[in-house]
């Protein structure tokens, strides 16, 4: 995420953490919940790298810290690894494991390096295995001195009670229009008006997915997919123009982020719709959930996937009349 996004639209966040930070004495795990694109991993990693930092004494970056864990789903193979060490995207595992949790906690053993304080990022915590979970639970209810955890949530409701009740929880919410074109501009400063617009009405607030819009031209998928949702598909012909807009071999990351557009879709039309088509949104929203979790590990038929992505859209279709 670049630097604008940090700050901007998380005043709050900020302020509550940097006064925890400066107290008598912090809470020792904190919970970042808010919907994926909001730039809670990126707030996890500055407030890490601020707390964990010693005046006069040099600091590595984050990734490189001894004082900084972050663990998060790791290369699906040997093969993948070597894709992310090059620098190419690359498959991940499905969960962060209890392996993973417990290397973690054999690091905790030992005192910080470079200071006091030591941070623990789990990016993301609802990926974590039910046994990493039971594992993780023990760090959280016995924490090592000066050990501070900062779990990353999309879905924290999904959590288990006992450890939500152990985190101080830090809201994220969705970007004014006003924030996201201000990152947007930083990013693209040619950016054209027609597409600043359609980001920012694709993205519903988060600015990685108003950056992901940009970056992935997925300015097409959305008109395709705008056009179902409001005008319908009774011939299938706008699922065609779909197909064609998302591509004839579309790998699993333009699926998933056509799959994101088109719950952002569903979103932005529940708000306004009338409580009778609301039903529909909501459902077509929640199986579009559903099918943005299967993409990344199941085995799919590319051309089958985007016809189920428009026909839930055509099915909770509103149009006028």
């Amino acid at each position: 995420m670049i630097e604008a996004s940090r700050m901007l639209g998380h005043e709050a966040a900020w302020e509550s953490w940097r006064a925890a930070m400066h107290g008598e004495r912090m809470h020792h795990a904190w919970l970042l919940s808010g919907r994926r694109g909001l730039g809670k991993a990126s707030f996890a990693k500055q407030a890490a790298s601020e707390m964990v930092a010693q005046r006069g004494v040099p600091q590595p970056e984050v990734d490189a810290h001894p004082d900084i864990l972050v663990l998060e789903t790791l290369p699906s193979s040997s093969d993948e690894e070597k894709k992310r060490q090059e620098g190419k995207p690359y498959t991940r595992k499905r969960s962060i494991s209890v392996d993973q949790i417990r290397a973690m906690q054999r690091r905790l053993t030992t005192r910080p390096t470079l200071g006091p304080r030591r941070a623990v990022i789990i990016d993301s915590a609802d990926d974590l295995e039910k046994s990493g979970v039971n594992a993780l639970l023990k760090s959280l209810e016995e924490p090592p001195v000066g050990t501070i955890f900062l779990l990353v949530a999309h879905r924290p409701g999904g959590l288990l009670p006992t450890v939500r009740s152990r985190c101080r929880q830090l809201r994220f919410h969705g970007l004014r229009d006003s924030d996201l074109e201000r990152i947007l501009t930083e990013h693209e400063p040619s950016l054209s008006p027609d597409l600043m617009s359609a980001a920012i009405e694709a993205a519903q607030g988060s600015p990685g997915a108003a950056l992901s819009f940009i970056d992935d031209e997925l300015a097409p998928i959305a008109k395709e997919l705008r056009s179902i949702i409001v005008n319908g598909d009774t011939d299938f012909a706008r699922r065609g123009a779909l197909a064609a807009a998302i591509g004839t071999r579309p790998d699993r990351e333009r699926l998933l982020a056509s799959v994101r557009l088109a719950r952002n879709l569903c979103a932005g039309h529940a708000r306004q719709a009338p409580r009778e088509k609301r039903a529909a949104l909501i459902d077509a929203h929640d199986r579009l959930l559903n099918l943005g979790r299967e993409i990344p590990y199941a085995n799919f038929d590319p051309g089958l996937t985007v016809v189920e992505i428009g026909g839930l859209l055509a099915g909770a279709a509103t149009p006028k009349g």
